[in-house]
C-alpha cells in the first residue's frame, strides 16, 4: 500500500530535519548512556533505571522511524506552484467571520504542520477544507461543532 503523501512548506521540512537530527545525534547518544548507566547499577532484572532506559530508546527509536517516513514521503510546497488568486497549501489568509465581524489571518499548511495557536491551520480541518481552491471576495461555509460557520474570504498571500 502506497504511504499518503504529506504536504510540507519549505519552513515545515526544515523543522522536521532539524528536529530528526537533534534526536539522532543529540538524543540518542543522552539516552545510551543513561542505558549504560542503568546497566553499571547490576541485575538487570530488578533495575527500574534500565527498565525506564529501555522504554525511553524505544519510544526514541519510533519517533526516529516516523519522522523519517514523513521526510520520505513528503512533497514541498513551491512558492512558484502556488496559483495566483487561489488558496492553496503555503497559502496565508485573512477571513472574516460573517456572524461575529471578526477578522483573523492563517496560513494553510499541510497536517503535519498544522499549529492553531500559531494560526497555522490543515488543509484537511473544516475551514482549511472549505477555504482551498477559493479565491478573495468569496463566503465560505464549514460545519464545526458549534454549527456552521460562515467566512468571507478579505486577502490571499
Amino acid at each position: 500500500m502506497a504511504e499518503k503523501k504529506i504536504m510540507l512548506t519549505q519552513d515545515g521540512y526544515d523543522k522536521l530535519v532539524e528536529k530528526l537530527d537533534y534526536l539522532k545525534s543529540v538524543r540518542r547518544i543522552e539516552v545510551s548512556e543513561r542505558l549504560k548507566a542503568a546497566i553499571a547499577l547490576g541485575d538487570l532484572s530488578e533495575n527500574s533505571e534500565y527498565d525506564d532506559a529501555k522504554n525511553e530508546q524505544g519510544k526514541l527509536e519510533g519517533e526516529i522511524v516516523e519522522l523519517e517516513a514523513k521526510l520520505r514521503n513528503s512533497e514541498i510546497i513551491q512558492s512558484a506552484a502556488v496559483e495566483t488568486g487561489k488558496i492553496s497549501i503555503g497559502s496565508t489568509v485573512t477571513v472574516r467571520d460573517v456572524e461575529l465581524d471578526l477578522t483573523d489571518t492563517y496560513m494553510i499548511v499541510g497536517s503535519t504542520e498544522a499549529d492553531p495557536d500559531d494560526n497555522k491551520i490543515s488543509d484537511e480541518s473544516p475551514l482549511g477544507a472549505a477555504l482551498i481552491g477559493k479565491t478573495a471576495g468569496q463566503t465560505v461555509q464549514f460545519h464545526a461543532p458549534a454549527g456552521v460557520i460562515e467566512f468571507e474570504i478579505l486577502e490571499i498571500k
